[in-house]
């Protein structure tokens, strides 16, 4: 317990002392569906091979009032995870696609996680490797002021190599709590070139990620109530969402996720010979006549019998 107390007091000053202001990451409203993208530390804690895929259409609809064309962010990603016994803990890997108007990011993801056994649940620490490709059609821009120095012109793009880094504490069937950061090194890219005078490059998107969550169990064993939270900030801004699922029969669910002076959401999923089907749309409340978002999200999960022995057979045909 001592030594994990140091390795968290030092983790924490390193991103306290490196924290500097970035560009925000993607966001989820199915956020419990995409623990293995934005915290390594989960990989392998769910005893099995965990597979989930999610597409999010933010603002669908959304339009420049200049080009008219649709410029509304839009995000995919695909995870899995799985434990490996012999090394003591998990890997996973990730895709992630993320449009947003005239930039187009693509990463890619693989990490690993080792796990510790503390009181009743276990703790997975994780580091990924990562790939980002950033790419911007400057083309696409309509600066006020034309041919603007500043701006770099065409097409811009660069490959940038970092880190995520995370610490998640699980306890089967009751609660989880989890740190993380995305971009840990915030990596630096070229200089953009074209007709810019400016020092301006690609910048890695470093992000604190802190996720909370707990399972209700009601005395009709067919309802369970699943709260759950997460905070995530990239310094210059932060985002609070609040949680709230219900599930019948572990098969059906229904909820609602608020998202500080954003959105209200609204939650509907089932489950389907082991694959969970989850939808969200989301409500926007800031007043900017911005249209609704929808998300999509499928998961599959299924346990590995990690202590399975082989089978003897008695049969001389077998021999």
């Amino acid at each position: 317990m001592r030594r994990l107390g140091i390795i968290l007091l030092l983790v924490i000053n390193v991103l306290t002392i490196n924290a500097l202001r970035a560009q925000q990451a993607p966001i989820f409203t199915n956020f419990s569906n995409s623990y293995g993208v934005i915290n390594p530390g989960y990989y392998g804690l769910s005893e099995g091979v965990n597979a989930m895929a999610t597409y999010r259409n933010q603002w669908t609809g959304f339009k420049d009032d200049v080009t008219g064309k649709v410029v509304s962010p839009r995000t995919f990603f695909v995870s899995a995870d799985l434990p490996i016994k012999v090394l003591g803990g998990g890997v996973g890997i990730s895709l992630m696609k993320d449009q947003l108007g005239f930039e187009d990011n693509t990463s890619f993801s693989l990490g690993y996680s080792y796990h510790f056994d503390l009181g009743m649940g276990t703790l997975g620490v994780g580091l990924a490797l990562c790939l980002n490709n950033r790419n911007v059609d400057f083309s696409q821009a309509d600066p006020l002021q034309g041919n603007d120095p500043a701006i770099p012109s065409g097409q811009q793009s660069d490959m940038l190599f970092d880190m995520n880094f995370g610490m998640f504490y699980m306890v089967p069937e009751t609660f989880y709590v989890a740190v993380s950061t995305t971009s840990l090194m915030k990596s630096k890219g070229k200089a953009l070139g074209g007709q810019s005078t400016t020092s301006a490059s690609f910048v890695g998107d470093r992000t604190f990620y802190l996720v909370a969550g707990y399972e209700y169990q009601f005395n009709n064993p067919k309802f369970m109530l699943n709260p759950s939270m997460m905070v995530l900030s990239d310094i210059a801004s932060t985002q609070i969402n609040a949680s709230a699922r219900l599930w019948y029969n572990n098969k059906f669910s229904f909820g609602v996720n608020y998202r500080y002076e954003e959105s209200i959401d609204l939650l509907v999923g089932f489950v389907i010979k082991g694959v969970e089907i989850s939808y969200a749309y989301d409500i926007n409340t800031m007043g900017l006549k911005l249209p609704g978002s929808h998300e999509v999200s499928v998961s599959y999960r299924f346990k590995l019998d990690m202590d399975k022995q082989p089978r003897i057979y008695r049969s001389i045909r077998y021999l």
